[in-house]
């Protein structure tokens, strides 16, 4: 559980049948002409099918510069590991939202040095004082 804490990322779900599926069909339903691609704009409506928001001009540029050139879009394989990829980042920001939340009992939206101690406290009560110190120094000094 801590471990994303220290910036490490948790590892990769496989997605369930039924999220693939959910995939699958709305990549059909967005490559409209059957053409076995989704161009830049197809892709960003299947975006916002799944994710509820429109991807960046620059997000969509990624996207789209990592295809094959010889294509003139993202086949399904492409666009199933980029959905795949951005739902993995989407459950390690609500893991560590979740985490954070946790930490701050008082709802400030920050955590203090009490704040740390005392979850230190509860989830490594051996963990010595001095290394909950220098951990929450260097994440202090990480967002200076």
């Amino acid at each position: 559980m801590f471990p994303s804490v220290a910036g490490t990322r948790p590892r990769a779900c496989e997605a369930s049948a039924s999220e693939r599926r959910k995939w699958v069909e709305v990549f059909k339903a967005c490559d409209e002409d059957n053409k076995g691609h989704l161009s830049r704009e197809d892709f960003k409506v299947a975006i916002v099918m799944l994710f509820g928001y429109k991807p960046s001009k620059i997000e969509a540029d990624s996207v789209m510069s990592s295809v094959n050139p010889n294509s003139s879009g993202i086949s399904l394989e492409g666009f199933l590991d980029v959905v795949k990829r951005k739902k993995d980042a989407q459950l390690y920001r609500n893991e560590i939202r979740h985490l954070f939340t946790a930490f701050d009992v008082h709802y400030r939206g920050f955590l203090t040095l009490e704040d740390f101690k005392r979850a230190f406290s509860r989830v490594a009560p051996k963990l010595p004082e001095r290394t909950v110190l220098e951990v929450f120094s260097k994440k202090r000094q990480k967002y200076k």
